[in-house]
């Protein structure tokens, strides 16, 4: 393994579309959601580490998650935890993360990972993700993986490439987030977009001068306190600085600006795992296009739900179509998966009407 390539797995989301199973108290990147017997954030750290040495891989999660961290990471130092002390989008902790990594290796590689992604074919992956290091070590390039897109989904964003057949890497025209249909649909039509990953790879001195260029007063806000990262005082430093920080994702703050970005569309199978009906997708089925997660189901009459429950419950359901049915120790949730986009607001009406215990 190169002593120069890093990972920085992205973990401190909430997950609140796939309540009641994911919470702020322990959030989805640490439950078993595709009954593998390992967590998302397990299978992703493993997934990494077939290319990245252990201790060149760094969570990023906030501060209440340190102990869920490193109980299912044990590979873990606490130094290569990158805590939160608030919740300020992508580009603050990106840009944290590469200070912290540039001040123990200027030479460093680094990939940026969400912790909730289903990939399928490793080799495949860490075939792709050794391309993209090798292309930004000695390079200015930002890269990001693409996904090719199967359908006209308006829940991720787009990336468009220059159509160059020749080329593995497609140089990127534009990023756009997250369309309406009538334009997902027209992106299909024209061939060359891709579904936005969010799995980033540049070299740490790209991006950071990258974030000097264009987002200078972030850069300076974090670069301020460099000689204190990797030592007793970053902690005392960040809990202070780091709620100043603006609300925004790197997409925004250093994508849709920098020039050299290109995009590596991906050989593997990709699935960001945000929703039950994603999750849905990835399941195993009966005859009857019913997922299972955990419960002992007797589907009468019923077809195309997902069912999951806490322990080995058994579940009757009888002439039940197309539904998310999730049972919890203390929270019962039925729902149409085609209102699946409701349950982030449905959670905030629990929060409102019982507390925020919910």
């Amino acid at each position: 393994m190169n002593k120069n390539y890093y990972a920085i797995i992205m973990a401190g989301g909430i997950g609140s579309r796939f309540w009641p199973v994911s919470t702020k108290a322990f959030p989805k990147q640490f439950h078993d959601m595709l009954g593998t017997g390992q967590t998302l954030i397990q299978k992703t750290f493993s997934r990494l580490n077939e290319s990245i040495p252990s201790k060149n891989i760094f969570v990023l999660t906030n501060q209440q998650y340190h102990d869920l961290v490193l109980e299912q990471l044990p590979e873990l130092e606490s130094e290569q935890l990158v805590l939160e002390p608030a919740m300020r989008n992508t580009a603050p902790c990106i840009l944290y993360a590469a200070l912290k990594i540039k001040t123990k290796n200027p030479n460093a590689v680094m990939v940026v990972a969400p912790s909730d992604h289903w990939i399928e074919d490793q080799q495949s992956f860490s075939n792709q993700l050794k391309t993209a290091f090798e292309s930004c070590s000695n390079t200015k390039k930002m890269i990001t993986f693409g996904i090719r897109p199967s359908f006209a989904n308006t829940g991720y964003g787009y990336i468009q490439y220059k159509n160059d057949q020749k080329r593995t890497l497609k140089e990127v025209l534009r990023f756009t987030e997250k369309p309406d249909y009538a334009t997902a649909k027209s992106f299909l039509s024209e061939g060359n977009y891709l579904w936005n990953s969010g799995i980033f790879i540049w070299s740490v001195s790209t991006i950071v001068e990258a974030f000097q260029a264009f987002q200078p007063k972030l850069f300076s806000l974090f670069n301020a306190g460099l000689s204190s990262y990797n030592t007793a005082a970053e902690a005392s430093f960040i809990n202070d600085n780091y709620p100043k920080a603006e609300n925004i994702s790197v997409d925004y703050a250093i994508m849709e600006h920098a020039k050299e970005i290109y995009v590596l569309p991906a050989a593997f199978d990709w699935n960001d795992l945000g929703t039950w009906g994603s999750l849905y997708d990835k399941l195993p089925k009966d005859k009857n296009k019913n997922a299972v997660v955990g419960a002992k189901v007797l589907a009468n009459k019923s077809e195309e739900n997902i069912i999951s429950t806490a322990k080995e419950k058994l579940v009757v359901i009888q002439g039940l179509s197309g539904y998310i049915v999730v049972d919890t120790d203390n929270i019962l949730l039925i729902s149409p998966k085609a209102e699946e986009q409701n349950i982030k607001s449905l959670l905030k009406q629990v929060k409102d009407k019982f507390g925020e215990q919910f």
